[in-house]
């Protein structure tokens, strides 16, 4: 696992968001796009990867799925799918997180939002991913779970 400073992946992956936001947009035009993940957050170390979420209405979250495979993205195996959360993956360093607007999941617009506002928070995430270097993704991922419940919690 390899982390990169803002100034490595930043430009790219903004433009990436924008452009897949038009994308998106003209597929779902009544879905709320937003550039969520370490990317989104000014300061934060990534390991480069480009997190969209993707807020529908619950009644429609399997349509919305539906329609971003045609597209050409791919349901994520091996992650949480419920019926109000569908991650779904394009290319290698791209995931669309669906979430049913008003379920628990919008709480990665909201940790990315308390992020934004605090950039002791951001110290402490970067310093918890470098941490982690060397650790397996899974050893990785619950550590960094446990980081985002309390930051969630204490806010």
């Amino acid at each position: 696992m390899k982390f990169y400073e803002q100034n490595e992946y930043q430009e790219k992956c903004s433009a990436l968001f924008l452009k897949l936001r038009y994308e998106i947009s003209s597929v779902l035009p009544s879905a709320q796009i937003e550039h969520i993940g370490s990317t989104s957050v000014p300061g934060a170390i990534s390991k480069g990867d480009l997190d969209i979420y993707i807020g529908v209405d619950p009644q429609a979250l399997e349509n919305a799925v539906l329609a971003l495979i045609e597209c050409g993205y791919k349901e994520k195996s091996d992650t949480l799918r419920t019926p109000e959360l569908c991650m779904l993956v394009a290319q290698e360093n791209v995931a669309l997180q669906v979430v049913a607007v008003g379920s628990q999941y919008e709480f990665f617009i909201r940790f990315r939002d308390i992020l934004r506002s605090k950039p002791d928070l951001v110290r402490k995430y970067n310093d918890l991913k470098i941490s982690c270097i060397g650790f397996s993704e899974e050893q990785y991922r619950v550590i960094k779970s446990k980081f985002i419940e309390d930051v969630l919690q204490n806010a």
